[in-house]
């Protein structure tokens, strides 16, 4: 599996999937979740509404993944993770690294042989910068798949350096 590192908007990636960072009721919010949900249309928040009606009435757990077609996106597949709030209490990394296992699992199963990662959990719910970046590089390369490329998808240049120092053989590393 290869690695890239990219400063920039994961909702304009061509990968075969996506992940998105989203909140445990799946019907949108702000940050990546907002931005996802508003470049995917409507037709991303009704499968999410209809995961919530059959499948997670109380929402998705921190740390599981699920996955739903990609609406107006490039790519073909959305996944959904929920990542740990800081903020409220949810401090445990395992749970981090499980957004990100979890996601690359589901990818995997679906077929992918792409997919985008945020820095889930790097933005309102108050991981660090490296907390996130280690969490990833730990967790990403723990799973054994047949998914070729995890691009991750970086927000800012300080996510971005966190990112390369952890990752520091991935394209888009280099300073």
């Amino acid at each position: 599996m290869r690695f890239e590192l990219l400063l920039g908007d994961i909702t304009r990636q061509t990968t075969d999937a996506i992940v998105n960072a989203a909140n445990s009721s799946l019907l949108g919010g702000g940050g990546v979740d907002g931005a996802i949900h508003r470049a995917a249309g409507p037709e991303l928040l009704e499968q999410c509404r209809e995961l919530r009606r059959e499948q997670l009435p109380d929402g998705l757990p921190v740390g599981q993944a699920v996955a739903t077609t990609a609406g107006r996106l490039a790519c073909r597949w959305v996944i959904h993770t929920v990542g740990p709030n800081r903020h409220a209490g949810q401090t445990d990394p395992a749970q981090l690294r499980d957004c990100f296992t979890q996601s690359l699992k589901l990818a995997d199963q679906l077929g992918a042989k792409s997919v985008a990662f945020p820095a889930i959990g790097g933005g309102v719910y108050g991981w660090t910068p490296q907390g996130v970046a280690q969490a990833a590089r730990q967790a990403l390369s723990q799973v054994s798949t047949e998914v070729e490329l995890v691009r991750l998808v970086l927000f800012s240049q300080a996510m971005l350096g966190a990112f390369a120092e952890a990752f520091p053989d991935a394209p888009g590393a280099a300073p």
